[in-house]
């Protein structure tokens, strides 16, 4: 059917690289944080934006394998190697930021009793780490399908997506810890260190 469908050494990588990230997510992303989680929800505020990540990952996906797969807009092979190792450092920031918020995690938008802002680990430099590790993963995804056009379609997407649910969570945050949560907005970037 095509190059993704077929067990060459490239294929075989991507599509391990893919199994990890979906892995990750539902341990690292849902088992474990059901698991960690204390008290009960105070406020949520989600607003479709947990169907919309997920939405747009698939959409992902299907662009990244499909231009691929016919060699639209093509891109030299070095850029598998680039693409797969934005996967896999995506995925690890993801899941490091995901532990160092700890019970406070969950894939919808949402405050919980006895929540804290936490400015440990990568919340450092960066207020959305999480969404950071998801970005770095699908523009590798597409960097390693070796196809601009559709890399710039994922980036496009996925941009949109992001900014969406990084207002909700934003307004949530400075609804209910004011002056704290603009103090270290101050201090932090949204998505990439001392830039954006």
């Amino acid at each position: 059917m095509g190059q993704y469908f077929a067990f060459g050494p490239e294929e075989t990588t991507i599509w391990i690289a893919c199994l990890v990230w979906a892995l990750s997510e539902v341990v690292g992303g849902k088992l474990a944080p059901r698991l960690r989680q204390k008290g009960t929800v105070k406020t949520r505020r989600d607003s479709g934006s947990r169907m919309l990540i997920r939405l747009s990952i698939l959409v992902s996906m299907i662009i990244a394998f499909l231009f691929g797969t016919n060699g639209i807009t093509p891109l030299p092979d070095w850029f598998f190697y680039l693409g797969i190792t934005l996967m896999v450092a995506g995925i690890a920031l993801r899941q490091w930021s995901i532990q160092v918020l700890g019970p406070f995690f969950s894939t919808t938008v949402q405050i919980v009793a006895d929540q804290r802002i936490v400015t440990g680990g990568p919340y450092s430099v960066i207020r959305h780490p999480a969404y950071t590790g998801l970005l770095l993963t699908v523009v590798g995804l597409g960097l390693s399908a070796k196809t601009w056009a559709g890399t710039l379609v994922i980036v496009a997407l996925s941009g949109l997506v992001y900014t969406y649910r990084i207002s909700l969570e934003e307004h949530l945050l400075k609804a209910q810890f004011g002056q704290e949560y603009a103090d270290y907005a101050k201090k932090t970037k949204r998505l990439i260190p001392f830039l954006l």
